[in-house]
């Protein structure tokens, strides 16, 4: 059986040779999975992101930023999401030097991501533990780390002179940092070789061995 990690591409960086650019790409989120246990004001609960939430999200043509550790917005132009059988498919070219120089440095821990509820359920077990499943929802961003995230995070936004509540969820971070593919420079070299005489005899006999050749075709 393979592994989670072999399952699913969770941070995949590839850096260019001429280290001015990368791109990176992988699951932002797994859907329909649960998550670790999360707390709100009433307590733990588990949580999940339901499939076609982000699918929807995206077919509504709302700008979804693209983010290093949530502050620093990135050039979006090159972002392109997805949502597959999966889970949330996100793929990118990064010029920014802080986060290619974090992926120098093999910093890069995962993915994280903003959204605002549209729609949810609760579900409640026989034991008491609380399930909350995210049926819709708009993406707002998506951001790469360089740190061990929270899973959980929130914050109040004004849009329309209304607040809205602005969640933040990220993945267990990963272990051994993101898989790093690092871009070879090909070299070519042409090498030129000055003709000797003894060089000069040896082209001159066989350009002329041909030129006979071709006499006692023509014959």
């Amino acid at each position: 059986m393979c592994s989670r990690k072999e399952e699913v591409i969770r941070l995949q960086v590839e850096i260019r040779a001429d280290k001015k650019s990368m791109s990176v790409r992988g699951y932002v989120n797994v859907v329909g999975r649960d998550s670790r246990v999360l707390h709100d004001k009433t307590g733990p609960y588990i949580e999940q992101i339901m499939p076609g939430a982000f699918a929807k999200s995206l077919a509504a043509g709302g700008k979804v930023e693209l983010r290093f550790n949530h502050r620093k917005i990135l050039d979006s132009d090159t972002l392109k999401l997805r949502e597959d059988n999966i889970g949330l498919l996100a793929t990118a070219d990064v010029t920014d030097d802080d986060v290619i120089a974090a992926a120098e440095r093999k910093e890069l821990r995962g993915w994280s991501f903003g959204f605002v509820k549209q729609k949810d359920h609760w579900k409640t077990d026989e034991d008491g533990t609380r399930h909350r499943y995210v049926d819709e929802l708009e993406l707002r961003e998506v951001s790469v780390l360089d740190k061990t995230p929270a899973y959980i995070a929130t914050s109040i936004e004004t849009r329309d002179d209304d607040e809205v509540l602005v969640e933040f969820r990220a993945d267990q971070p990963l272990e051994d940092g993101a898989d790093y593919i690092r871009q070879s420079e090909t070299t070519t070299t042409t090498t030129t070789k000055t003709m000797t005489p003894g060089d000069e005899s040896v082209m001159f006999c066989a350009q002329k061995t041909i030129e006979v050749y071709k006499m006692k075709r023509r014959m």
